[in-house]
């Protein structure tokens, strides 16, 4: 098979030039990934010592001890020399940064330019997500704006270990480019255009696996996990659809495939700040502990404030903010309050809200409280 129908893209991306927005451990990993799709990719720094270790070196020692970059690889710290001339510009920044970032990128973007988000957030002061930031904050059409999801942990993906992730955008064209940038040896990408349904999957799922790294910390076992897994992926599916996803978003890799990373791994963020807060540690404490941001944190109340618009139940993460706030024990987290009331409940129910769910739910833990 020739460089040309290879299915990694190689041949197809030669020439290609793109940029990432950010150096953390998933912005770098990610631009492994498109330089060894072929791509010509150059990494924005923030930190100039980081962009530096990257272009000569090429490592990230902070970010990816030990991994070895692509000898193509660029790096800058100058944002303009970043996107110059490049048609796919991917943002892995913080949620809470993009609108900031996004502004300060904006004078040096070409009009064409494609900004794809691989950030899996909702910015907390609007509860947008982060295709409604960048549309809000570049007035740019749908067809210019992507996301890429799926079961993503960065190390092992830097350590070319097979995985894969959904590019969407509303252009099915744009969603095959964008997939074709990022099909590597190791990594396939596909395609949707349910962009609403792929960017919730890879918010959603954080605050999951916060539950299960809760009650990992605590020291319940499989069982419980089990349970939490399958009951918050029905609360993801309610929360999308009512959004107007695509439920089947749901089941894919964007989905459930990215909930059992992320709720399983050692190397999630969320799932390891869980964790630390079922210890014991205070979100202080934890945040110094990790050194890096875990995203579902700042999603609980933007993502509970859109709930109780759209009447949606969503108990599993109602104790992940109970717990978050000190209102709930630790040990106390758990899959016993995924129905709102003693009545048995369906496992699943899409489309219209009940109406006074929401009501009833809260009733009970304020009753569970006393």
């Amino acid at each position: 098979m020739n460089a040309r129908t290879s299915p990694d893209g190689r041949g197809r991306n030669r020439g290609r030039k793109v940029a990432v927005i950010g150096s953390g451990s998933w912005g770098t990993t990610f631009a492994k990934v498109l330089s060894d799709a072929g791509c010509d990719v150059t990494v924005w720094a923030r930190r100039p010592e980081i962009a530096s270790e990257i272009q000569v070196a090429k490592r990230n020692s902070q970010y990816l001890p030990g991994i070895n970059l692509p000898k193509g690889l660029q790096a800058t710290s100058d944002l303009a020399a970043a996107v110059h001339g490049a048609r796919l510009v991917f943002l892995a920044v913080p949620s809470q940064t993009l609108r900031q970032n996004l502004i300060d990128l904006e004078p040096f973007l070409d009009h064409r330019s494609v900004l794809v988000s691989l950030v899996k957030g909702v910015e907390k002061s609007t509860t947008m997500r982060m295709s409604e930031v960048i549309a809000d904050t570049l007035d740019v059409g749908p067809e210019r704006i992507a996301v890429v999801s799926g079961p993503n942990l960065a190390l092992e993906i830097a350590k070319e270990q097979p995985t894969g992730a959904v590019a969407s955008c509303a252009d099915l064209a744009v969603a095959q480019e964008v997939a074709t940038a990022a099909s590597a040896p190791y990594f396939r990408s596909y395609v949707n255009t349910d962009v609403v349904g792929t960017e919730l999957g890879g918010v959603l799922k954080n605050l999951i696996a916060l539950a299960i790294g809760i009650v990992d910390g605590v020291g319940y076992g499989e069982n419980t996990k089990a349970a939490i897994i399958t009951r918050g992926l029905a609360e993801m599916t309610e929360f999308a659809v009512a959004s107007g996803a695509d439920p089947t978003t749901m089941s894919g890799l964007a989905g459930l495939g990215d909930l059992i990373a992320t709720c399983q791994s050692p190397l999630s963020r969320n799932n390891t700040a869980g964790r630390l807060i079922g210890q014991g540690y205070t979100q202080e404490e934890t945040r110094e502990q990790m050194q890096q941001v875990a995203e579902g944190i700042t999603s609980v109340h933007p993502v509970l404030e859109l709930a109780r618009e759209r009447e949606i139940v969503m108990p599993i993460v109602e104790q992940v903010q109970m717990v978050l706030a000190g209102t709930m024990a630790p040990k106390n987290l758990g899959p016993h309050l995924a129905t709102e009331d003693a009545v048995p409940q369906p496992e699943l129910t899409l489309g219209a809200a009940q109406p006074g769910r929401w009501r009833r739910f809260l009733d009970l833990m304020k009753g569970n409280r006393a």
